[in-house]
C-alpha cells in the first residue's frame, strides 16, 4: 500500500511515497481503517522540518479520518462502514492529564496516518462528526479539540463571557467557532486585514491589526471598558504572552497553548501576579474530551475552515503553504 514517509535528514525535501505492507485484518480489540483525510498542524510541520526530531523513515500527520472496514473480536462500538477520527494522545482516555510528550503521538512517536489504511486499538479513535467529510473530520483531532479544552473543558466558557484569540489559523478560527456557538464575545488579532474581514464575517465581534496596534494587549482591554477578557487563547508564547496578560481581567483565564514565538521567554510574574489570572499549558485532550466535543458539533452544526486541500502526493506542498503563513483556518490532505 501507499505511504508517504519522511526520511533523514528530515525536510520537505526528504518526503516521499513509499510501497509497504498492508497491515491486514484486525485482531482483537483492534479495527482496520481506510484513511482518507487528514490536516496539517504546526506540531506536523515541526516533525517534517525535523524541529522535533523523529525515527527515519516515519510516517507523518497526526490527524487521520476514514471508513471503519472490519472489527476484531470483542469490539463493540464500532462497526465496519462507520465514519472515524484518530486521537492525538491514542492512550490518554479520560480524566487529567497523564502524558506529557509525543512518544506514543500519532506522526511523531509513532507512524501516523499518511498512508492507506491501519490497523490500531478501537480506543485510538472516535465516531466522527455526522456529516463531516474525512478532511472536516480530521481537523476536530488536534486543533478543533485544543480549542474546546482551553475554551470549555478547561475554561468553563459561557454565554455572555468574553474571549481573545490571537491570529487567524487553525486553533484561533476553531475557538471563535465554538465560541460564538456558545454566545461568547470575541475579539481577534492578526497583522492582516483580509483575514481579519474574513474574521468577522464568521462572527468576530472586534478585530485588531497587532502591526497597525503594537499595543494590543492594552487595546483589548479598554474594548472591554477596562475589565479584561474573561478567556485568552494564547498561541504565541513568549513573544505575545505580556499583552494578552495585559488583556486578561483579573482572575480571568489563559490557556498557553502555542510557541510561534520561541520556546522559552520571560513571564511577567508581577502583572500576572496583579492579574491573579490563571495561566494554564495544555496539549490537546482526551479521549473523552474529544467525544464529547463531537457530541457538540453535531448539536451546533459548525463545520470546520478549510483554506486549501491537497492530495496526499503533494504533501510537501501543503507543508510549504503552511510556512508561508498565508492560510486561514485549516489546511486539508486528502486522498
Amino acid at each position: 500500500m501507499k505511504v508517504m514517509t519522511l526520511r533523514s535528514p528530515a525536510g520537505l525535501d526528504t518526503l516521499r511515497i513509499e510501497e509497504r505492507a498492508d497491515p491486514g485484518d484486525p485482531t482483537p480489540g483492534t479495527i482496520r481503517v481506510a484513511l482518507h483525510g487528514s490536516s496539517l498542524n504546526f506540531h506536523d510541520l515541526g516533525v517534517v522540518t525535523g524541529k522535533m526530531p523523529s525515527a527515519d523513515g516515519r510516517v507523518p500527520l497526526s490527524d487521520g479520518a476514514g471508513i471503519v472496514e472490519a472489527v476484531g473480536e470483542g469490539v463493540t462500538e464500532f462497526a465496519a462502514g462507520d465514519h472515524v477520527v484518530s486521537c492525538f494522545f491514542p492512550d490518554w482516555q479520560d480524566g487529567p492529564p497523564v502524558i506529557g510528550d509525543f512518544s506514543r503521538t500519532p506522526g511523531d512517536g509513532i507512524d501516523g496516518f499518511a498512508q492507506a489504511h491501519v490497523v490500531l486499538p478501537a480506543t485510538a479513535f472516535t465516531h466522527a462528526p455526522k456529516l463531516y467529510d474525512s478532511v472536516e473530520a480530521a481537523t476536530i483531532t488536534t486543533a478543533g479539540l485544543t480549542a474546546w479544552r482551553a475554551l470549555v473543558a478547561d475554561g468553563g466558557l459561557k454565554a455572555g463571557d468574553t474571549v481573545l484569540l490571537l491570529g487567524t489559523g487553525g486553533v484561533s478560527i476553531w475557538a471563535l467557532q465554538i465560541s460564538k456557538a456558545m454566545g461568547a464575545i470575541v475579539a481577534i488579532t492578526s497583522s492582516s486585514d483580509a483575514k481579519l474581514n474574513r474574521a468577522k464575517a464568521l462572527g468576530a465581534d472586534f478585530t485588531l491589526n497587532y502591526r497597525t496596534h503594537p499595543d494590543w494587549g492594552r487595546r483589548i482591554a479598554d474594548w472591554t471598558g477596562g475589565r479584561g477578557v474573561d478567556h485568552v487563547v494564547e498561541v504565541g508564547g513568549p513573544g505575545t504572552l505580556g499583552q494578552s496578560i495585559d488583556a486578561v481581567r483579573i482572575g480571568g483565564h489563559i490557556s498557553l497553548i502555542g510557541v510561534l514565538t520561541g520556546r522559552g521567554g520571560q513571564v511577567p510574574t508581577a502583572a500576572l501576579m496583579a492579574k491573579q489570572a490563571r495561566l494554564q499549558g495544555l496539549i490537546v485532550a482526551s479521549r473523552r474530551d474529544q467525544q464529547a466535543f463531537v457530541r457538540a458539533l453535531d448539536a451546533t452544526g459548525i463545520r470546520p475552515v478549510i483554506d486549501r486541500r491537497f492530495p496526499l502526493d503533494r504533501l510537501a506542498d501543503a507543508f510549504a503553504f503552511e510556512m508561508s503563513g498565508e492560510h486561514f483556518g485549516k489546511i486539508g490532505i486528502e486522498w
